[in-house]
């Protein structure tokens, strides 16, 4: 599939997918004989995994180990499994985090005088 189809389905922009590649957090696809991008399957679900991690708030060195685990298959099971254990607990504290924020809005948005609201002085 060329880079615009891929882009649809990954929900990363073709301008993103062409950055991801000039920083080698992908790499490179096939060409076509004119010289275009040829991304398979399992290009896409990369750049799936990629686009979830970044929305997670996950920064592209996190992305890159992440991807590594994923790739290398002949790493040690004890390895992978730590460096996993250490993403989950990010992931964790970021839930936590989140939990927190939506439960500091949901105080304000019951907080507010409704009449005040709709009318838009908020005073």
């Amino acid at each position: 599939m060329n880079i615009g189809i891929a882009a649809q389905e990954s929900g990363l922009s073709a301008r993103i997918i062409r950055y991801y590649e000039r920083i080698a957090l992908i790499s490179r696809p096939a060409r076509s004989r004119a010289g275009y991008r040829v991304y398979a399957e399992q290009d896409v679900q990369q750049l799936r995994f990629i686009h979830h991690a970044r929305d997670l708030g996950f920064s592209i060195e996190q992305v890159r180990t992440l991807l590594s685990l994923w790739r290398d298959r002949s790493r040690l099971d004890d390895e992978v499994r730590a460096l996993a254990l250490i993403y989950i607990e990010a992931l964790n504290a970021r839930i936590t985090a989140l939990q927190a924020m939506r439960a500091a809005v949901m105080h304000l948005a019951n907080t507010c005088d409704s009449d005040d609201v709709s009318s838009g002085t908020g005073t």
